[in-house]
């Protein structure tokens, strides 16, 4: 079967997907400095249609008068809601949850819910869709609030636990309206008050065991490893600290960090020297950690180990062209496993690296080429469901502009699509389903539980982890991207080896929902 006709296959019932888009409507209150037009109306709902990469504007709300700067949106892994959070490095942020119908409506649902910090830049749901946890970027802190299993709706007691990295001490560099560095800039002086303190960036739990939250601290050039108590849904113990690069004395910046679908690899994308690091994941590490959890045991003895190994580090721009003119924005590895990709805020463009699929190399990357992005400063960008258009953010010069990807090679080329929005900040996919669609939360938790805590099932799942496979993801996708992987998808042609693993843990997870509902 080739490439197209298995993407065809796998997505034939997700053409109803909407994009939810947030722009910039105050640029004092940013850390950072705009250079397009605030926005008057902060939230733009498109209606996508897969056969020419075309959109529809559905929806236009969020006045600045009501919510400023929504900058990070997160679409539930099974209902129909959107959480999207506010960036504000004077005050703390906000979090709000809207329910959002296939005609494009959105409804808030809900109270908007402290987020225990300022610039409030990063939010990811828990595997159980218990928790939901934020990051603050200004302040670093890390925080839990819990979400109602059923709805989705925001706990009304809000933060339920918080973790600070710079333990409670004031910032040592001023906002930029109190006379501190523009954090747009990355020269030396800018780089310099940017890594004064700690700024936490991004949050991605581990999708093996669900037990490691990965955070990139932009600040002190680290990938901090924290193990979370899935149970009680704290980020309990910090683990271990892991530089984000090569260490070569030149400030790095970690951004976004994101875990390969098929490998034992994850990568960091670095902001300010425009690299992207490859991880060699630790999954033994991993498993020991999960078992303790289990087990009860005291956690602290897995502090100083790292579940992380730098194996390649490898530049998002051309090598004559100057770093200092660069940040690096988005970065996300494509569902098919084959490419990861990463926007270059300055030099404008869309990079793309393929991923190496053997031998000893195999989860490194290689370039494929950098793709101008028709704009300036593509701060985000998000595929569609199939993977074949890329819809890209052009902050600077208020537009979307929206890519054909071709799946075979990697290359970009517009699409012919161009649509005005001031500020975009973040594009978010949303499939769309009816109530009846939506799979059934008991059985899907209990079937998630019996998952991790069944030695059987998580023996299988382990045992592929040496081939292609990580297994499912029955929650959300814990990375930034905003849709949900497929249990299974791996590259095609792969071993039979693995096709034969696969499947004898298909039939393993289905033995198990039909146990359940005999219980039922």
């Amino acid at each position: 079967m080739s490439v197209q006709n298995e993407f065809d296959q796998m997505n034939a019932d997700e053409d109803d997907q909407l994009f939810f888009v947030t722009s910039y409507s105050d640029f004092d209150k940013l850390a950072h400095g705009p250079r397009g037009t605030e926005a008057t109306d902060s939230i733009y709902v498109y209606q996508f249609h897969p056969s020419d990469g075309s959109l529809v504007l559905l929806n236009v709300q969020g006045n600045a008068s009501v919510i400023k700067n929504p900058a990070f949106s997160r679409h539930h892994p099974r209902l129909n809601v959107v959480y999207t959070c506010t960036e504000d490095c004077h005050e703390n942020g906000k979090i709000i949850a809207y329910k959002l119908k296939g005609d494009g409506t959105l409804e808030q649902f809900g109270d908007p819910v402290d987020a225990g910090g300022t610039s409030t830049c990063y939010l990811t749901i828990d595997k159980a869709q218990r928790n939901l946890l934020a990051v603050n970027y200004w302040n670093s802190t890390l925080v839990v609030i819990p979400i109602d299993p059923d709805t989705g709706e925001l706990s009304s007691d809000g933060v339920k636990n918080i973790y600070d990295p710079n333990q409670g001490n004031t910032m040592i560099a001023p906002r930029k309206l109190d006379g501190g560095a523009n954090h747009s800039f990355n020269d030396d002086d800018t780089i310099s008050a940017r890594q004064a303190d700690p700024h936490s960036h991004a949050l991605v739990l581990d999708p093996f065991v669900g037990r490691v939250a990965y955070v990139p601290d932009l600040g002190k050039d680290l990938v901090r490893e924290f193990y979370y108590d899935a149970i009680e849904g704290n980020i309990a113990i910090e683990l271990n600290v892991m530089p984000s690069g090569l260490c070569t004395g030149k400030p790095d910046g970690p951004r976004y960090f994101e875990f390969h679908p098929q490998y034992n690899i994850a990568y960091v994308v670095n902001e300010l020297s425009s690299t992207v690091a490859v991880f060699e994941v630790d999954r033994e590490l991993l498993d020991q950690i999960y078992n303790a959890s289990k087990n009860g045991e005291d956690m602290n003895r897995f502090k100083g180990q790292s579940t992380l190994r730098l194996v390649q580090s490898i530049k998002t721009i051309p090598h004559a062209f100057p770093t200092t003119m660069n940040t690096c924005g988005r970065m996300c590895v494509h569902k098919s496993g084959r490419y990861v990709v990463v926007s270059n805020r300055g030099h404008q463009s869309i990079t793309v690296f393929r991923v190496k699929s053997k031998g000893s190399k195999r989860g490194e990357l290689q370039t494929v080429g950098c793709f101008h992005t028709r704009g300036e400063t593509p701060r985000h960008f998000q595929f569609d469901n199939s993977g074949q258009y890329l819809l890209v953010a052009n902050q600077d010069s208020n537009s979307i502009a929206v890519f054909n990807f071709n799946l075979s090679n990697g290359q970009l080329k517009y699409s012919g699509n161009e649509y005005r929005v001031s500020s975009p900040n973040f594009v978010c996919c949303c499939p769309t389903h009816t109530e009846d669609e939506t799979p059934p939360l008991q059985s899907q938790l209990n079937l998630n539980e019996m998952l991790i805590s069944s030695h059987t099932t998580a023996t299988t799942v382990s045992s592929i982890r040496e081939g292609r496979s990580r297994g499912t993801s029955m929650g959300s996708d814990e990375s930034e991207d905003s849709t949900v992987p497929a249990w299974g998808q791996g590259f095609p042609g792969e071993d039979n080896t693995i096709k034969a693993e696969l499947a004898k843990a298909k039939r393993e997870i289905e033995s198990l929902r039909k146990l359940l509902a005999e219980k039922a």
